[in-house]
């Protein structure tokens, strides 16, 4: 299993827009093959960063989801959204492994 890591820097007058983005693509991901863990909007602290995680079955899983995701209509929608209103100032793509016991 790989865990994606997306370390969001966001305009904080936005965030509104941002978390509209975000409840756009938790069910995105589920339908392509993965599994999301949700998104962490900030609440204390640095008001300009967000973060989402979530895994899918291998390396190879993640890639086909891209190349799905590339064709998809809703999630050209998603990208649209953030494109138009700017929410995202810039993002960090990581993979980790989880380690659950």
């Amino acid at each position: 299993m790989i865990t994606c890591s997306l370390r969001y820097t966001i305009d904080p007058y936005k965030l509104a827009d941002f978390e509209a983005y975000a409840k756009l693509w938790i069910p995105l991901v589920n339908r392509l093959g993965g599994t999301h863990h949700g998104y962490f909007l900030p609440h204390e602290g640095a008001n300009n960063i967000a973060l989402a995680l979530f895994s899918f079955p291998s390396l190879a899983a993640y890639e086909h989801y891209r190349l799905r995701m590339a064709e998809d209509a809703e999630c050209k929608a998603a990208f649209a959204l953030a494109e138009e209103t700017r929410c995202i100032l810039s993002y960090e793509r990581s993979f980790m492994r989880p380690v659950f016991e």
